[in-house]
């Protein structure tokens, strides 16, 4: 087969730019809203030093697998993984599943992300008691639905449009500020909170009799939600990248960006919840928004970088948006030549019905649980905690472990190298690259489903 890269798709301006839409897809609320809390509940120090290993055997790999795909094919998640071979669509296909179903609760805390920023500009006023007043916006029936279909449309009205060079030039100024705007707030927590000092070194100490092998899932699978691996993001956002780019140095400085977006979100929001005494384990989701409230309240011109840091993590949460649901509009759009307009409206509606069942799971459906069976029999949980079940401990892990395969004996590690290396030009893949695809990374997910399905503990 003759190699179709990008003859059929534009190309990123600069490599900058795409690192800093790369980087955007990746950065958001993995980092900011999701890390955190996890960190926290996986035992702090112990749990970051696991997620920068498995950064560093997963994620960097798997993000350079899927671009190759994606650079090589030109083309839409389905069509890259079919013009290797025709059978392996299906891959593709539940990529697509997986990121619609993402989004289904991502647009959602993307609108809480709007109403937050929103308010910030508005007055700042958030009440004496920042959990009640989270709990009462998530948990009514109109307000939160109303922010998700103002997110879930800005984005389709966007990509229907096509805003590709819009995103790469905004990008290039956002996401540096998000990191400044994290090291702002970092060093205030850190000057103004009594006990923040303890919150830093649970956060970065580790104490490994908090290991266990439900740490290391949760860890794994924050990573390939966070990255955006195992889910047809980098065959995406790949088939846009010129083919003088080096791969390999491109998913390292990616995965980079995103670890330490992550650390930074943690650094940030641990040490601050110390200090504050607020219930980090029973807060959860809550706790990025809680937390950040209560610092900006204390702080000197606190509203001003609210509305900043807010508004960066929207824009984050959108360049992410841009680049998800483009995996599903070039996949219809493409693979089933629906036309970009049908494409954008297909994927819009689906997600959107999605959305209005997720927010309502956090209030009028708040008592319709799902069924989940493991290795302790049947179990039921709420509508976000099964999707974010089904698509991050399952689906993601089922897709690196395909994504695996097809390298190794669908597409072959000879055609793979040519394409990450541009035929020797960047080097060439290393017995080590080949260890961590065949051995390392399907170990780490089987390790993840044993986990999920309760086999290890």
């Amino acid at each position: 087969m003759s190699n179709q890269t990008n003859q059929e798709t534009r190309q990123w301006g600069s490599r900058f730019g795409y690192l800093m839409v790369a980087a955007g897809a990746a950065i958001g609320l993995g980092n900011i809203w999701r890390f955190p809390y996890l960190a926290y509940q996986g035992g702090g120090g112990v749990f970051l030093v696991v997620y920068i290993i498995v950064v560093a055997l997963i994620g960097h790999p798997m993000v350079q697998m899927e671009t190759a795909i994606g650079r090589y094919t030109g083309k839409d998640t389905v069509s890259a993984f079919q013009r290797i071979n025709k059978k392996w669509g299906f891959a593709g296909w539940m990529a697509n599943v997986c990121t619609l179903m993402i989004n289904m609760y991502y647009v959602v805390v993307g609108g809480w992300v709007a109403k937050y920023a929103f308010q910030y500009l508005i007055s700042g006023d958030f009440g004496s008691d920042k959990q009640a007043y989270y709990d009462n916006f998530t948990s009514s029936t109109v307000e939160p639905i109303v922010w998700a279909m103002i997110i879930l449309v800005f984005v389709s009205v966007m990509l229907y449009f096509g805003i590709t060079n819009t995103v790469e030039k905004l990008a290039k100024v956002m996401m540096p500020l998000l990191f400044v705007l994290l090291i702002i707030c970092g060093i205030w927590a850190l000057a103004v909170n009594d006990n923040a000092i303890a919150g830093v070194k649970y956060y970065l100490l580790p104490d490994f009799s908090k290991f266990s092998f439900t740490t290391f899932a949760q860890a794994a699978t924050q990573v390939l939600f966070s990255v955006g691996i195992g889910w047809g993001l980098y065959e995406t956002l790949g088939a846009n990248i010129p083919k003088q780019n080096n791969l390999k140095s491109d998913a390292i400085m990616v995965s980079v960006f995103d670890t330490a977006a992550a650390i930074l979100a943690g650094f940030v929001v641990v040490p601050s919840a110390f200090s504050g005494g607020v219930d980090i384990q029973s807060a959860g989701p809550s706790l990025v928004f809680n937390v950040m409230t209560d610092i900006f309240e204390k702080l000197p011109g606190g509203r001003i970088i609210g509305v900043c840091f807010f508004l960066a993590i929207l824009f984050a949460v959108l360049s992410s948006l841009f680049s998800f649901f483009e995996i599903s509009i070039r996949t219809f759009e493409d693979n089933k030549h629906m036309g970009r307009r049908n494409a954008t409206i297909l994927t819009a509606v689906i997600i959107g019905i999605g959305n209005i069942v997720t927010s309502l799971g956090f209030g009028l459906l708040s008592g319709v649980k799902l069924p989940w069976v493991d290795a302790n029999g049947l179990n039921f949980l709420g509508i976000y905690d099964w999707l974010d079940t089904f698509t991050a401990y399952l689906l993601m892990p089922i897709g690196c472990i395909l994504v695996c395969v097809f390298i190794a004996k669908v597409w072959g590690f000879k055609n793979y190298e040519k394409e990450v290396t541009n035929n020797g030009k960047f080097g060439h893949i290393t017995l080590y690259d080949k260890i961590l695809t065949v051995a390392v990374v399907p170990f780490f997910m089987i390790v993840i489903l044993l986990t999920l399905f309760g086999f290890l503990k």
